[in-house]
């Protein structure tokens, strides 16, 4: 099989990214992370996604919130395209939610996508009300070095 043929297959999962136009879920719900094939999966590297611009509604007041997101994994069979990524964090932006169920929402997705051996989700928020909040949720895969 040719270089591009096996380039082709590779990504043929990937259907944002081929998108000419963006479409943007009005929920995580109706949000979909891609995944693509690892092709270091030997080895242990450290991808980070950083976030600077997260924005969602509080639950109760219906108030924007904003926070900086950053996400770290060690990425295992599958890693995630940063397209998918960003159209997924953008799908916060009408949603409301608290800032905890923002960044354990956003690593169960991670997770749920591309069983990373490691990974963790961290979520810096503005202050509203005279009070900043920061979150970090973190995921171990079982069998894994750091786990053992």
């Amino acid at each position: 099989m040719s270089e591009k043929a096996k380039s082709k297959k590779r990504f043929s999962s990937l259907k944002l990214l081929k998108k000419s136009e963006t479409q943007y879920p009005s929920s995580p719900k109706n949000a979909k992370l891609e995944v693509f094939e690892n092709i270091y999966s030997s080895r242990d590297y450290e991808i980070t996604f950083d976030c600077p611009e997260f924005t969602s509604l509080c639950p109760v007041t219906g108030q924007p919130d904003f926070g900086h997101i950053t996400i770290k994994y060690i990425p295992d069979r599958y890693c995630v395209e940063s397209k998918s990524l960003k159209i997924y964090l953008f799908s916060f932006r009408e949603h409301n939610t608290f800032h905890e169920e923002a960044v354990n929402t956003i690593l169960d997705a991670v997770v749920k996508a591309c069983s990373p051996r490691h990974a963790e989700v961290k979520g810096e928020f503005r202050p509203r009300g005279g009070i900043a909040i920061n979150v970090k949720a973190v995921y171990e895969k079982k069998g894994t070095k750091k786990d053992e």
